[in-house]
C-alpha cells in the first residue's frame, strides 16, 4: 500500500471557498481514481495550509494520481507546496 500526501497552501479569506471546491471537485475526482482505498484531507485551523493523506493499493496507483495533480485546473487562491508518495509501513 502507498500514499500520495499533498500539501497546499489557500490564501486568506478563501478557506470557504477552498473547502467547495474540495466538495465539489476534489473529492469526487480522486474517488475514481483506479486503485483508491481512501483519502483524508485536513486543514490548518487558520484555514490557510491543507494536508491531504490519500491511500491506494500499490506504488504505481499512487505515483498516476501524483502525475495528474499538476495537470488538474486548480482556483488561482491554492498552490501546491508539495506533493508525494510514500510507501505505507505500518497501520491500524
Amino acid at each position: 500500500m502507498h500514499a500520495l500526501l499533498v500539501s497546499v497552501t489557500i490564501e486568506p479569506g478563501h478557506d470557504e471557498d477552498a473547502q467547495a471546491q474540495l466538495d465539489g471537485t476534489v473529492v469526487p475526482m480522486v474517488k475514481q481514481a483506479p486503485g483508491v482505498i481512501s483519502g483524508y484531507w485536513m486543514r490548518s485551523s487558520d484555514g490557510q495550509n491543507g494536508t491531504s493523506v490519500v491511500l491506494f493499493e500499490n506504488e504505481e496507483a499512487a505515483g498516476a494520481a501524483a502525475d495528474m495533480i499538476p495537470n488538474q485546473p486548480r482556483p488561482d487562491f491554492i498552490t501546491f507546496s508539495s506533493v508525494e508518495v510514500r510507501e505505507v509501513v505500518a497501520h491500524f
